[in-house]
């Protein structure tokens, strides 16, 4: 068995099933993916509350920049992000706000398009492509280098393509697969590979190079 799918039948033995991502809907996830750059989760979460359920394409298409700025400021860089939110919506718009019209394009235009966006990045567009529409992409993270590096599968100098293509190479093709394996990372992450680790306990103890 090759370390990859090791490390997720590991991962899966201990977290199970996340069912991420923890929105209502596609485009919250989207709006998420772009918010959620530089800042944490909970700061995501304030932004969102403060749609006060008004959070959809056509409500972020025609508010003004600076409302807009003051509703997301919870989440930092709010100037940026404002724009970027305006410029993933208005690609949006080009697909009628429809999950179902942007699906019936190959994963590979369709990312190709969100990395033309102004403010989406690998990580973003994954994102956006797995989450919200269930495209088979794995997203890498800085969670996911670190596990690879102490785990002595990468190193520092590997880039983003190259550990994504290291895990689409070596596990199956399926979204929901993708989907929960950054999830149980992230767990990981949190619970475990932090900065400072806490390797006691941690489901891949017996593979790590920390000690």
């Amino acid at each position: 068995m090759n370390k990859i799918q090791q490390i997720h039948d590991k991962l899966l033995a201990r977290y199970g099933q996340l069912n991420w991502w923890p929105a209502d809907n596609e485009y919250e996830v989207m709006v998420g993916a772009i918010l959620t750059q530089n800042t944490n989760w909970g700061n995501v979460e304030k932004s969102i509350d403060n749609f006060a359920g008004r959070l959809a394409p056509e409500f972020i298409e025609n508010i003004p920049l600076d409302e807009l700025i003051n509703i997301i400021s919870p989440s930092g860089f709010y100037n940026q992000k404002a724009i970027y939110l305006k410029e993933m919506t208005h690609w949006y718009k080009g697909y009628n706000y429809s999950v179902e019209t942007v699906k019936k394009h190959p994963l590979e235009r369709i990312r190709k398009e969100l990395l033309a966006v102004k403010g989406i990045g690998f990580e973003t567009a994954d994102s956006i492509l797995l989450y919200a529409f269930s495209y088979p992409t794995f997203v890498v993270d800085a969670y996911t280098k670190r596990l690879l590096e102490r785990l002595g599968i990468t190193s520092g100098k590997m880039n983003y393509q190259y550990i994504k293509a290291h895990f689409e190479a070596n596990i199956p093709a399926d979204a929901g697969v993708y989907n929960n394996y950054h999830a149980m990372i992230v767990m990981n992450a949190k619970e475990h590979c932090r900065s400072n680790p806490k390797c006691d306990g941690c489901p891949l103890e017996d593979m790590c190079l920390c000690k």
